[in-house]
């Protein structure tokens, strides 16, 4: 017979399982399992659906020449950086080591990753504008394909990963709501339309030209006599 932790049984408790159940677990694995419950990954979900792995696919011969260039940029800004790396650990290593040098070869060398990276980002910036509009569209059929899952599997509540210690595999709803979602959109556009924003940066847009339209307008000039 195995007890349960009065931890665990406060927690059947919640979930309205008979008093008799948290006294002895009996019963086999699958019987404990209990209905109603479902955790789900939404970004896990997005990511293994057919839209979104498709159009991984795709932007790799889309976006060809961006792609290539920040891989170029990137390697010779390794090959920039490799000497600096290496005298920088020959000069920590002497025997009297100079502090001050290594301080000023070591901000070169944090300057050069920066501004190299930042050159890379603003490469690969039509990359990722591609890659934020296909989750985008994806993530706005998310909630009718999570309700479908649900109705299909009789699930009232949903739970993020993020939230459980420790769950059985049966409640894992990700698969089901993946194939909901591969149904309401197999498949995504590839290339934003110009001008064409991330929601986060629309609604920013949105609400600050609403502040602006709430102020007062000046009042006008007056003019002396």
């Amino acid at each position: 017979m195995k007890l349960i932790a009065p931890k665990a049984a406060l927690a059947a408790l919640a979930f309205g399982i008979a008093p008799v159940s948290m006294i002895a677990l009996s019963a086999p694995a699958a019987a404990q399992v209990v209905p109603g419950i479902g955790i789900a990954n939404p970004d896990a979900i997005v990511a293994a659906s057919s839209a979104f792995q498709t159009a991984e696919q795709q932007r790799q011969t889309t976006y060809k020449a961006q792609i290539d260039q920040a891989e170029a940029r990137r390697a010779a800004i390794a090959a920039q950086l490799d000497p600096l790396y290496t005298k920088l650990e020959a000069d920590s290593q002497a025997a009297s080591p100079n502090r001050q040098a290594l301080q000023q070869q070591a901000a070169q060398i944090q300057q050069i990753e920066q501004s190299g990276q930042n050159e890379i980002n603003r490469l690969l910036q039509p990359v990722a504008m591609s890659r934020a509009y296909v989750v985008e569209q994806i993530s706005d059929q998310l909630n009718a394909a999570m309700d479908a899952a649900k109705a299909h599997r009789n699930i009232t509540l949903v739970l993020s990963p993020g939230g459980v210690i420790s769950a059985d595999q049966a409640y894992n709803l990700n698969q089901d709501v993946v194939t909901e979602l591969n149904r309401l959109i197999p498949s995504a556009q590839l290339v934003p339309p110009a001008g064409w924003m991330p929601r986060a940066q629309r609604e920013a847009a949105a609400q600050q030209q609403a502040v602006q339209a709430q102020q007062p307008a000046p009042a006008p000039a007056t003019t002396g006599r």
